[in-house]
């Protein structure tokens, strides 16, 4: 079993920043890769950002694509989402989620083994 803890969400001023982070424990000498997903109410949880576990592979959406930057600790277990130059429609719940094997889907919701609980992030325009 792998546990993951998000933290750092909140309240921001558009144009703001905020750093996500996610703390994975449990059976964690097997991850493949990790993701970032958000999620609005009635809409279905969306790819944000993900990371392989080895090497420098690194995946954004087109919507966050050079504001945000998902960066990684192996040492911690712990993967990191920077978000800079917030807007509004970034308002979400943000989920981290573990990828114990290889998928080319990386932005798939499916491709993932589990999940926390997720952290509220509210833009303010």
């Amino acid at each position: 079993q792998v546990q993951l803890v998000e933290s750092g969400g909140g309240l921001v001023q558009a144009g703001g920043s905020l750093r996500l982070s996610c703390a994975a424990s449990g059976r964690t000498f097997n991850f493949n890769a990790m993701g970032w997903f958000r999620q609005t109410p009635g809409k279905a949880r969306e790819f944000v950002s993900a990371i392989r576990w080895s090497g420098s592979s690194t995946y954004y959406a087109d919507s966050v694509k050079g504001r945000f930057t998902m960066s990684r600790d192996n040492a911690k277990n712990t993967v990191y989402l920077q978000m800079n130059t917030l807007k509004p429609e970034d308002t979400a719940v943000y989920y981290c989620a573990v990828s114990q094997y290889y998928h080319s889907t990386y932005y798939l919701t499916s491709s993932y083994d589990y999940w926390g609980q997720g952290t509220q992030v509210t833009v303010s325009s």
